[in-house]
């Protein structure tokens, strides 16, 4: 029997309010093909307001009413909110989940009689702005459709990558899942030092935020590797030099590579 919605949201917080906004806005689907749940009243009337989408309380309704769903939830809710479900996820449902850390196979064993498909996503919360990055991989029982119909709902808020394995999936989580914090904690550094040196607080976070967004835009529209385009900003000799040697003799490098590990190590002990 066919669906009325084409995707169905368990789950309106942030991140579902941003995968949300570039399915519409790249008209990837129309409001009408949308339903999101959630506890919370002000979340229902966000997304109704907002996206113009039919919202409920009601996770059963979602369920019966969606052929794909948006596990948009916490990973400690998982199993409160999608047990009373179970028995309503059949064969014809694609369950897209965005919790971190919660394997495919587990997300699948809440419905073994459907033998559930699965296609796990790490999103960041860029994607609110259309400039998000998501890393995605699909479970035993994903169709090759099924990875290509969330690539698609995704690509819609920036970009994303396909990996070949699940336990990849960490990795993604440290680089891109948490990557927007490292970020954000060097233009904190960038700001406080700007200060240190004479500006104002307002001008260095100015100076600091535009630096930072050219730097990313040359990197990505020019194609040319971090490492060439830090040679071609460095002059012998000159404050840039300075600055990179300094940050080498005190091991900054060597901390960003171990904090991305570690990040990664937590993500996989999340998902025990």
């Amino acid at each position: 029997m066919a669906k009325q919605f084409e995707l169905g949201f368990i789950g309106a917080g942030n991140m579902a309010e941003g995968i949300a906004a570039g399915i519409l806005q790249q008209r990837v689907l129309t409001p009408a093909q949308l339903i999101a749940s959630d506890p919370v009243e002000v979340r229902r009337t966000l997304f109704a307001e907002q996206f113009s989408v039919a919202t409920t309380d009601d996770n059963r309704r979602v369920v019966a009413e969606s052929r794909c769903l948006m596990l948009a939830i916490k990973p400690q809710s998982f199993d409160e909110v999608m047990a009373p479900l179970a028995n309503a996820i059949t064969a014809d449902h694609l369950l897209i989940s965005i919790m971190a850390g919660m394997s495919t196979e587990r997300i699948a064993a809440i419905a073994p009689q459907a033998a559930a498909r699965v296609v796990r996503v790490m999103p960041n919360l860029p994607i609110r702005l259309g400039a998000g990055m998501a890393g995605m991989v699909g479970g035993r029982h994903a169709r090759p459709e099924d990875i290509a119909f969330a690539k698609q709902l995704f690509d819609a808020g920036g970009q994303s990558v396909v990996v070949a394995d699940e336990s990849l999936l960490d990795a993604v989580t440290a680089v891109s899942g948490s990557g927007p914090a490292y970020f954000y904690y060097v233009v904190e550094a960038m700001i406080a030092g700007g200060v240190a040196a004479g500006l104002t607080s307002d001008d260095a976070q100015k100076l600091a935020e535009h630096t930072c967004l050219g730097a990313a835009r040359m990197m990505i529209e020019t194609g040319e590797p971090p490492a060439e385009l830090r040679r071609k900003v460095t002059s012998k000799g000159g404050t840039t030099q300075a600055a990179i040697e300094h940050m080498e003799n005190s091991g900054v490098s060597q901390n960003i590579r171990e904090a991305v590990l570690a990040a990664a190590r937590r993500s996989k002990e999340l998902g025990k």
